[in-house]
């Protein structure tokens, strides 16, 4: 099993800010804080990922409307009990948070979106095809986290990925490349109500079954013996 939970999930994003910080939760007298940071897509759309920050890493970082900033941290997920039911709350959290300089409005010549993930797919791949034909699959990762944690996060695969996807059984352990998208989406309540709500991804650019490594130390093991 990889327990190196800083090679499980690691995230690189850098945006604009287009949201005030306001207070999240308090862990231990820790005070954390969240964020709306807007991405730019190759094709200039863009995406409103939101951020998670420690106090402690705002004493040396101006986190105004309009700066430029690039987040390193883990894209995560925890379960808001509200109205009788659990609901998936996804973030970024930031492990370190730096202004930058760069134009993330033209965001073509910068990494400015990339996650990369180690995980295991805990649900069945739902594979599907649009009316006009192009190929989808919806995939849920279980992502390790230290203190026996896990991040569940939805991965969506397109065109040969989403076909390699079928044939995935559940408990495979995988890694994804991909980058965290953003998009609207209406949900219809019981009282006949629609409310827009906005739903986090990992698109997914590349995917590979992840490599056994009991194999690995066996083999180490051998050699130094």
């Amino acid at each position: 099993m990889n327990t190196n939970y800083s090679e499980n999930n690691h995230l690189i994003l850098v945006g604009k800010i287009v949201s005030e910080q306001k207070y999240s939760h308090e862990i231990y007298g820790e005070k954390f804080y969240s964020f709306n940071l807007e991405v730019v897509r190759l094709s200039s759309n863009t995406d409103i990922i939101p951020i998670t920050v420690s106090e402690r890493l705002l004493t040396d970082v101006d986190l105004t409307i309009g700066k430029n900033v690039e987040v390193e941290g883990q894209f995560r997920s925890y379960n808001n009990y509200e109205n009788e039911k659990n609901r998936l709350i996804l973030t970024v959290f930031a492990k370190e948070i730096k202004e930058t300089p760069v134009d993330v409005e033209i965001g073509k010549d910068v990494l400015t979106n990339e996650v990369t993930l180690v995980g295991y797919v805990c649900k069945k791949p739902i594979y599907r095809q649009t009316p006009f034909g192009r190929e989808i699959a919806d995939i849920l990762l279980a992502v390790n986290r230290a203190y026996n944690k896990s991040d569940y996060i939805p991965c969506i695969a397109w065109g040969r990925n989403a076909r390699f996807c079928q044939n995935i059984e559940v408990g495979t352990e995988v890694k994804i490349v991909g980058r965290v998208q953003s998009r609207t989406y209406e949900k219809k309540h019981d009282d006949g109500t629609v409310e827009t709500r906005v739903a986090y991804e990992v698109s997914i650019a590349s995917m590979e079954i992840a490599e056994k490594e009991e194999n690995n130390e066996n083999q180490n093991q051998e050699e130094t013996v």
